[in-house]
């Protein structure tokens, strides 16, 4: 443990409240000075929008006694409209925000000064710069297209995403709805921007050039078709993944789901895979973010737990970094080697979603779907 110097306990004081120390001080302290603060406020609140903070709470309790962490499971965008209206009354119940679907976080949160940057010293230096800024990406997540590996133990059964547009797939395709679910539209929306490679694959697959029939590009014309073929909407991840990896099936269907839900392929009774070689790509990869809110309630403690968040000193960042170092999940962390059983970044496939493009046109994208459902 780092020993403190005796001008920094003199101008902290073990017992003396966050209140009077500046964002700026607690954005340079270490965990080691940060503890006793943390351990004063005594809690610490997470709005996060994965379940595996429950896992991050146990670990996190476990390694700073005295600090009690209450995590709530709650979706991204959820956590956008709570968080929203929380500002609008002048209440601040988050100190943590772990969220996702970043073209809406920017304008939304980071923007209207709900949320704060805050980028733990211990790892900046190994952390990309482009994962450091606007928001700190603590990991990059996925909605790819999955398969039951059981079912077809010679690789995926699509290999180009217009097929799910055929009859072969008709009733088949499952897709958390992307109006109940931002990350789903971001998908969907980074199709329409990747027409042009749409185009290709079309052409690919059926051995013409596209015919638009009224829509304005090949990715409309892609999500037009997809809705026509019976596409099935469901309202959790869980659910596409019951659907698609329960073993035990002849003919399952596929469907958009994390790449990173393959880790509860034995508990639950799965056989999930992702078809990385389907054309032109199975989906999409984007940042897993980390912000404080601007003015938290219990600041020390929340820095903590980011720090907590982006992984110890070991190989596989210890037990903060444990619930996302899976097959499916990208670390940001230049460090920490990638796991062995995942499909490597640089191989995979994926389109990577540039936040401020999708939001030009998310919206867009958003009333397309509306009038198909």
């Amino acid at each position: 443990m780092k020993v403190l110097t005796a001008t920094r306990l003199g101008a902290i004081g073990i017992l003396m409240s966050t209140a009077a120390l500046a964002q700026d001080d607690l954005d340079t302290m270490t965990p080691e000075e940060l503890l006793p603060l943390a351990q004063e406020e005594g809690t610490v609140t997470v709005y996060s929008f994965t379940s595996r903070i429950g896992r991050v709470e146990t670990a996190f309790e476990e390694a700073y006694p005295g600090i009690d962490l209450q995590g709530f499971d709650i979706s991204s965008t959820e956590q956008i409209a709570r968080l929203t209206a929380e500002a609008q009354a002048g209440v601040t119940n988050a100190d943590i925000i772990y969220v996702s679907d970043v073209p809406v976080v920017l304008p939304a949160l980071l923007e209207a000064g709900i949320i704060a940057n805050y980028v733990p010293p211990r790892v900046a230096d190994r952390v990309p710069a482009e994962f450091q800024s606007p928001l700190l990406a603590q990991r990059l997540s996925t909605k790819v297209l999955m398969y039951n590996e059981e079912a077809n133990p010679d690789g995926s059964p699509v290999t180009n995403l217009w097929q799910l547009t055929t009859d072969d797939w008709r009733g088949r395709v499952v897709m958390v709805d992307p109006l109940q679910r931002g990350d789903y539209l971001d998908l969907m929306t980074e199709i329409v921007l990747r027409s042009g490679e749409m185009d290709e694959a079309y052409e690919a697959q059926f051995g013409q050039a596209i015919d638009l029939d009224g829509a304005a590009n090949a990715g409309e014309r892609f999500i037009m078709d997809l809705f026509a073929n019976d596409l099935i909407l469901v309202g959790s991840t869980d659910d596409v993944n019951i659907a698609v990896g329960a073993i035990g099936q002849e003919n399952p269907p596929v469907g958009f789901t994390s790449y990173s839900d393959r880790r509860d392929n034995e508990d639950e009774g799965w056989a999930l895979q992702v078809a990385n070689g389907v054309e032109p790509a199975p989906g999409i990869i984007f940042p897993a973010i980390l912000a404080l809110s601007t003015e938290p309630n219990n600041p020390a403690a929340a820095r903590l737990v980011i720090d907590f968040l982006m992984g110890d000193e070991t190989e596989t960042g210890g037990p903060g970094l444990a619930p996302f170092y899976v097959a499916g999940d990208y670390v940001t962390r230049t460090d920490i080697p990638p796991h062995p059983d995942a499909v490597p970044l640089d191989d995979f496939t994926a389109w990577r979603i540039t936040p401020a493009e999708t939001a030009k046109i998310r919206a867009e994208i958003g009333d397309l779907i509306l009038t198909l459902q």
